[in-house]
This record gives C-alpha cells, structure tokens and sequence, in this order.
C-alpha cells in the first residue's frame, strides 16, 4: 500500500524524517501526475504530521517544475499545463492559513507584482505573491500582460517600495528595461527595488535591465524582500 494511504487510516504526529520526505515526494508527484484529489488529501496529512507549509508548496513547486519539463518535451500539452495550475492553485488554498501563521511577525511594505507586457504565464507569480503575502507584505497583483505605465500608476497609488516582475519569455524580457525607464521618469526609481525572476531570466540578464536583483525561484525572491525591507529598502 503506498505511503499516502497508510497514513489515511493511521493517527500519526511524529514522522521520522525518512517518512516526512516521502510525503513529500508524494506531494510532488500528485501534481506531475495530475492527481488533484490526492494532493488535498495528502496535503492535510502533511500538516496533521506538522510537516511545515513552506516544505510542502516548495515540494508543489517542483511539481510545478516537472510539469513545465514535460510540456517543453511535448510530453504533455496544454491542457495538462493548465490542469496542473489549477490543482496547484488548489493546494495553495489549503495551505494559505498555515503559511500566514509559520511567518506571523514579519515586516510589512508594499511589494507591486505582475507578469510583463505580451507574457500571459502566472505560475511562477502566483507563487511568489503567495509566499510574500504569506510573509507578511502587502501585495498588489496587477495579473499578467501588464504595459510598464501600469507598475509606475501602480507604484505611485499604493506607496510602493518593491517592484516584482515575471517574465517567462525571452522575446518578452525586455519589456523590464522600459518599466524601470518608466520608474526613472517619474522621478520613482531611487524609491523603489526592482526584483525580477522567470525562466527567460539570469542573472546578468537582469542587471543588463536595470533591475536591483533576480531570484532563481520564489522562495529566494521573498527573502531578497525581507533583506531589503529590513534594510529600509
């Protein structure tokens, strides 16, 4: 019987931690294989054991990250792309409240989010806006496709400190040069962090762009935030 279903008809609260990585890899495999049903189930067993939020949406992310592998492969195709969000969306609702709670006490500033003009992809930024909500931060989420005036509009309407932005693609990656030209015009860049991250992205891309920082997965751009934050900005 697999790990996952013994552990629906037994009470268990200390995992050694052999077992608590099997759940886990269980976690991620749920989403590479697309089993929705499964992932709540399991999720709720990984916190009744007290396997911390953050490992689980880390272990969704990989999932995440297979799923991706898969579809570049033709392996999958879009529909199972999209399907594996929504299950992945899914998982993040149920693990919101705890996250909150294993981060309560964090700094607050204003972090203004979205995906870059022509790149419709949200993953990768669902991710990040979650763990930055979760951490404490206010998030305002523009969504994705977003033109550069509307981060600068954004910037200025919520007193923003940090600018996030996604970028999957590099046909669209440049668009980041023209939202911290955007910022420099307005008299705003000296005011703000700009933080970027996607697959179309490395690190000497995003300074090439004039961004303060570029994260290799969301985890590492929230604690770029907290840096900052705890450094003034």
């Amino acid at each position: 019987m697999p790990l996952m279903l013994l552990y629906l008809f037994k009470e268990v609260h200390v995992l050694p931690v052999q077992a608590k990585d099997q759940l886990l890899e269980e976690v991620e495999k749920c989403i590479v294989l697309l089993k929705g049903g499964e992932l709540e189930v399991l999720i709720k067993e990984c916190l009744k054991n007290g396997l911390p939020a953050l490992e689980i949406l880390n272990a969704m992310a990989r999932g995440m990250e297979e799923v991706g592998k898969k579809y570049e492969a033709q392996e999958y195709f879009l529909s199972e792309l999209i399907f594996s969000g929504e299950i992945f969306k899914k998982g993040m609702m149920l693990l919101e409240p705890y996250l909150k709670r294993e981060s309560e006490g964090e700094a607050k500033s204003v972090v203004v989010v979205g995906t870059v003009m022509n790149d419709l992809h949200d993953i990768g930024k669902n991710i990040f806006v979650t763990l930055l909500t979760a951490a404490g931060f206010k998030v305002v989420d523009l969504g994705v496709d977003v033109p550069p005036e509307k981060f600068v509009e954004a910037v200025k309407e919520n007193n923003a400190k940090i600018v996030g932005v996604s970028a999957l693609l590099t046909s669209t990656a440049p668009g980041i040069r023209d939202i911290v030209k955007l910022l420099e015009k307005a008299g705003l860049r000296r005011k703000v962090k700009v933080i970027v991250g996607g697959a179309a992205l490395t690190q000497e891309m995003a300074r090439e762009l004039g961004a303060d920082a570029y994260a290799e997965t969301a985890v590492k751009g929230v604690d770029i935030c907290k840096k900052w934050v705890a450094e003034s900005i």
